[in-house]
């Protein structure tokens, strides 16, 4: 086993010392955003022109025109070379789950020899990488290569090293979008589309409706050197074994505990980091789990928002090497502990100041607030089984439904406050007024939210999808998973119905109807129908609640290459295509993507599984056995008439060991088996079905190898435990 790397980690804390020494007397708000091209340095590096054509492009959606989009190129140009940058990248989100960057330097020949340094509008606003080489489920062939990156200019371009990054799209030659990006900007603008009517009735002063996330990273640090040493770790992102230490999380010592010396350093260079570029991280906390760490964000725009989480991503491994760490992002890195999810916070906003999704100064604002809560909430019943497939994957699956973790059933929680609100607007004449207590006399038949909502409300940790005071929080998504996808598919359901509600309240306005008793008229057949269905505030985990969700139509399927399917459903693909977010070529390639990707993902653990049992575990057990071997031989030896006695424990432990090396072997050369045979598959469902069953005795494999682990020569045992995986000193 190797030894943990001190000299490293120190010279790493020197270096990083002497790179951030002049910011170590600096406020966060001296040196916030230096690494982007904001407005404020749009306005200096841009003539006043171009600086309207931009900001006018990027709050209207306006078009650039070549002239301008060359003058934003220079005036990029012109910031980034003052800071050491050589190089451009158009910096994109491709299904492959990870960010992708291809660099070209501003060198171009002068014509003399020479070389000067060139950046134009046309390379700003595309390029065109290899379409046919991401993942793309046969919408691109291998021989038609053609894709397409375009800039995205609500996204500021941003400076990593040497290179200016310039976020875009990934479109086919086509015309279908190949990445994450492309889909949630179009169910961005869906949900505003549809939301904006609706709250031009209570206000006709909104011009534009927000979609907003606020992200919270959940994450695992473990040693450099002890991560080399399991190839486990290395290849798949999990211990595939491992026996829990003796104590792990059931102290619950390490929740908001004092954050280690070591862990506490690489958040202050990650935080310098993300503030340079503009990522507003706020929270910085010890997780339930030993060595499980999170971070949050502070509210943004959902596009931009999901944009930062992506670059966080890949910057905190970079930052985490240096202080000798390797970030694990998998959501369940450790068996018998917590895993890692990334809590998506979500609402809704107008151009005028307004969250949606909070209560009102008034009557007519909680009216709002309790419209586009109630549409939210019949979005996630009617859309269930996709809201539920969104955040679907092979390595999400091995956290849901256990420690803490939300279970795969896809439900809302309100709370007392808010179901009873619901339950008693069914209650009463719908011209009542709802205000919230304390703010108005109290007067007979009022419904009534009391004014400290945030806090008036428990939480639940086992809900997937729960309201808390003035958002959603999406707790399901995995910590590994681009937000883009869950979002997208929310997004896209509350458009949907936010369109089929508008229809409804118009026909009910048409009647003559205030607006008042015309929205409680056309909310109330809406109450009814979610208020005992996807509303749910017990214990998800009870097995009662399992056999009650199916009960009341919940999707209750855990079998991921199943959920998937969800997309390709009638009913999902005209919800998509009605809101312009997704073709049905595009979620049937993305269902192939999807498919594929379980089965590769589970094979790589099949492989690694099979190849440590076969040459890491079952020799050193073997060795160990013949250790006792030649201790019984030695034992008759010395003590003929006696040994067996003297050696009757021996005997039994090496019977043991014999039993657990056999089942090895057995079930090892099965899975084996099992995946040549998945391996011919032509169909991807049908081969994502094989390889989920192959997924399941994985587990079986684990077992006898974590119990060799109890008792087999902790010197042979030839990989790092959890004991010392889980414990940062």
């Amino acid at each position: 086993m190797s030894k943990f790397r001190f000299d490293v980690v120190q010279e790493a804390f020197k270096k990083k010392a002497e790179d951030l020494a002049d910011y170590s007397n600096k406020r966060p708000s001296d040196y916030f955003g230096e690494l982007t091209f904001n407005r404020e340095k749009m306005c200096k590096y841009l003539d006043a022109q171009a600086f309207k054509a931009i900001v006018n492009c990027m709050d209207n959606g306006a078009p650039l025109d070549r002239a301008t989009a060359d003058k934003v190129a220079e005036g990029m140009k012109r910031w980034a070379m003052e800071h050491g940058v050589t190089h451009i990248t158009h910096w994109f989100q491709p299904l492959s789950d990870c960010t992708a960057e291809k660099h070209d330097s501003f060198m171009e020949s002068d014509g003399k020899g020479g070389i000067i340094e060139t950046f134009n509008g046309k390379s700003l606003v595309q390029q065109e990488p290899d379409a046919s080489s991401f993942p793309n489920g046969g919408i691109r062939a291998t021989f038609e290569a053609r894709g397409y990156t375009a800039w995205d200019p609500m996204s500021p371009v941003f400076i990593q090293d040497d290179t200016l990054c310039i976020p875009t799209v990934f479109i086919a030659y086509t015309g279908e979008a190949l990445d994450y990006k492309t889909p949630l900007k179009r169910a961005l603008k869906a949900v505003g589309d549809a939301a904006l009517p609706i709250c031009k009735l209570f206000d006709s002063h909104v011009n534009k409706v927000y979609s907003y996330l606020g992200w919270e990273q959940e994450y695992f640090l473990v040693d450099e050197d002890l991560y080399a040493a399991r190839p486990d770790l290395m290849i798949t992102g999990r211990t595939l074994m491992g026996h829990s230490s003796s104590k792990s999380q059931q102290l619950d010592d390490h929740y908001f505990g004092a954050i280690p010396t070591r862990v506490a350093a690489f958040m202050r260079d990650l935080e310098i980091a993300a503030c340079r570029l503009g990522v507003p991280l706020k929270t910085r906390h010890n997780e339930v789990a030993p060595n499980q760490f999170e971070f949050a964000t502070i509210f943004g725009e959902a596009n931009l928002s999901n944009d930062q989480n992506q670059l966080m991503m890949n910057v905190m491994q970079n930052i985490a090497r240096r202080h000798g760490f390797v970030v694990l992002m998998h959501e369940k890195p450790f068996d018998g502990v917590n895993g890692s999810g990334k809590h998506n916070n979500w609402s809704l906003g107008t151009d005028t100041g307004v969250g949606l999704m909070a209560p009102g100064k008034d009557a007519k604002g909680n009216l709002q607030f309790v419209t586009f809560f109630v549409n939210v909430l019949a979005a996630v019943q009617k859309y269930n089984s996709v809201l539920k497939a969104s955040i679907a994957s092979a390595t999400n699956a091995h956290r849901l439904g256990g420690n803490e973790a939300p279970p795969a059933i896809l439900s809302t929680f309100l709370g007392k406050t808010m179901t009873d609100v619901l339950r008693k607007l069914l209650e009463v004449p719908s011209e009542t007024p709802i205000e919230i207590a304390g703010k108005k006399g109290r007067s007979l038949g009022l419904v009534e939210i009391p004014e400290i909502f945030v806090d008036n409300t428990d939480r639940n940790r086992t809900s997937p999808f729960a309201f808390t005071g003035n958002r959603f929080e999406f707790r399901a998504v995995g910590s590994s998973a681009n937000c883009a996808g869950p979002l997208t598919t929310l997004n896209a359901a509350v458009a949907d119905q936010l369109i089929s509600f508008k229809a409804d309240l118009d026909k009910e306005l048409a009647t003559g109807k205030t607006l008042n008793v015309a929205v409680m008229d056309t909310l109330k057949p809406i109450i009814r129908s979610v208020i005992d269905v996807v509303c749910f505030d017990g214990n998800g985990y009870s097995e009662e609640w399992h056999k009650e969700a199916a009960a009341r139509g919940l999707d209750v399927e855990t079998c991921v290459p199943k959920m998937f399917k969800a997309f390709t459903t009638e009913e999902v693909v005209e919800m998509f295509t009605r809101t312009g977010v997704y073709t049905k070529t595009e979620l049937e390639a993305r269902n192939e993507v999807k498919w594929e990707k379980y089965c590769k993902k589970v094979q790589i653990e099949a492989r690694v599984m099979g190849r440590m049992a076969m040459n890491h575990i079952i020799p050193v057990a073997l060795e160990y056995q013949t250790s006792l071997l030649k201790n019984v031989s030695k034992m008759k030896d010395v003590f003929p008439d006696e040994y067996k006695n003297m050696s009757a424990g021996t005997i039994a432990l090496i019977q043991k060991l014999n039993k657990y090396i056999e089942e090895i072997r057995t079930k090892v050369s099965a899975m084996v088996d099992a995946r040549k045979e998945a391996n011919k598959l032509p169909d991807g469902y049908e081969k994502a079905m094989a390889y989920y069953a192959i997924a399941q005795s994985l587990a079986e494999i684990r077992r006898p190898i974590d119990k060799l682990e109890e008792f087999v020569d902790n010197g042979m045992w030839p990989l790092p435990k959890y004991r010392e995986l889980l414990f940062i000193n």
